[in-house]
């Protein structure tokens, strides 16, 4: 019996860095997408907006779940993404009108 661990294919380490390299992007991504929020959310602390926007929230699950089919991706995981960063935006936005 041997303590080696199998050798990976290449074809397996060629995925997988392409995976870390799309991580990557989609950090980054996030990073500029929730720069881009935070000036949202400053600017509708300065006007007394509130933080939600429902009609937009829809308009926006709408329009993801669209290009989710379009992608072949899970229109339902896709809307969950987006309640996610939703949730987050919102917090970040209450955040400004308290601080």
């Amino acid at each position: 019996m041997t303590d080696q661990a199998p050798a990976v294919p290449a074809e397996l380490l060629t995925l997988r860095n392409s995976i870390d390299n799309i991580d990557a992007a989609l950090i980054h991504m996030l990073s500029e997408r929730f720069k881009c929020t935070q000036r949202v959310g400053k600017l509708k602390a300065e006007l007394n907006l509130p933080s939600a926007d429902p009609k937009r929230e829809v308009e926006q699950v709408q329009r993801l779940r669209a290009l989710a089919e379009t992608a072949n991706l899970d229109p339902d995981f896709a809307e969950k993404f987006l309640a996610f960063v939703i949730k987050e935006v919102i917090r970040h936005h209450d955040q400004f009108k308290t601080g």
